[in-house]
């Protein structure tokens, strides 16, 4: 594949999660959660996008919004779980995703806000303007997702490279 090939990151954000007496990382999702869950994993599949890799966060709540949502893939994607998704800011989650190797063209990562959403407006420099508008209204509530696309490696990803695609979060 050639480096300058369009890629496609798509932002996803963990389902609502419950609130019980555990520390952050070991929350599970909420009932609502479950079921945004499920309809994500639909409307990803609607996009069409074969996913080549999937990088999701060990949180409970993220991990168990990727079970879920990858259920109603035709094809499930490599999946690796990162540490380095929890609590990450948006450049912490762009020096990551500065290491995703190029043979990747489809990226999915599953993580939390506020770093989804902040990587979502850092990254999108240009884009489609009712999903650009649909995200600034909406935020990026539980179970959202945003597809971005860009050129080039994964080593030239930095701020404004890419174009949002699309966009949707539950009850849309």
């Amino acid at each position: 594949m050639s480096v300058a090939e369009s890629r496609r990151i798509v932002l996803f954000r963990h389902a609502k999660a419950d609130w019980p007496q555990v520390n952050d990382h070991e929350r599970p999702l909420a009932d609502r959660g479950r079921m945004d869950a499920a309809e994500a994993g639909r409307r990803l599949t609607d996009t069409g996008i074969a996913f080549d890799l999937a990088l999701c966060s060990t949180a409970v709540r993220t991990r168990e919004t990727w079970k879920l949502a990858v259920q109603e893939f035709p094809q499930r994607p490599k999946t690796v779980y990162e540490e380095r998704i929890y609590e990450a800011s948006p450049g912490e989650l762009i020096a990551l995703l500065n290491e995703t190797p190029d043979d990747v063209r489809n990226l999915l990562v599953i993580g939390h806000n506020p770093g989804i959403q902040g990587l979502a407006d850092v990254l999108a420099g240009s884009g489609e303007e009712t999903a650009r508008e649909r995200m600034t209204r909406r935020g990026f509530p539980a179970a959202a997702f945003a597809v971005l696309s860009f050129g080039g490696p994964w080593k030239s990803l930095e701020p404004a490279v890419a174009s949002l695609q699309d966009y949707w979060a539950p009850a849309e």
